[in-house]
């Protein structure tokens, strides 16, 4: 596992998000409220540039809302620019389906310092 210093805090601002480049992979930052989340930027359905698409939420129904329609999940939802399959970046799973799931990196900050772990999947023993 190798960390990465990616930027500081102040390159990353709350509801940014931006693409880059540690060594030979692509990972998508995001600052969603304050937390990060950090995704390849390989789109699981055909390989499209996921995380360069747009941060938005999306339209949902449930029984707390009598099934009416309503928009939910704000700034948490990417969508793949190739074929505009949604994911929610703080899990990582289509919307659609959520049997398709992106890899999430862990990602902390430190000192001011922005931090990503290669190698060290979110919920990864870092030992």
């Amino acid at each position: 596992m190798a960390e990465h210093i990616i930027g500081t805090l102040a390159d990353f601002p709350p509801g940014s998000h931006r693409v880059v480049t540690v060594g030979r992979a692509e990972i998508g930052i995001f600052n969603i409220e304050g937390e990060f989340y950090a995704l390849p930027n390989i789109c699981p359905h055909q390989f499209g540039p996921v995380c360069e698409g747009h941060v938005t939420g999306t339209l949902l129904s449930d029984r707390d809302h009598e099934w009416r329609h309503y928009w939910g999940l704000h700034g948490r939802v990417v969508s793949c620019p190739w074929h505009g399959i949604e994911f929610d970046i703080t899990t990582g799973c289509a919307l659609v389906n959520p049997k398709l799931k992106m890899r999430q990196y862990r990602i902390e900050v430190v000192d001011g310092s922005v931090c990503l772990t290669l190698g060290a999947s979110v919920g990864s023993d870092p030992a």
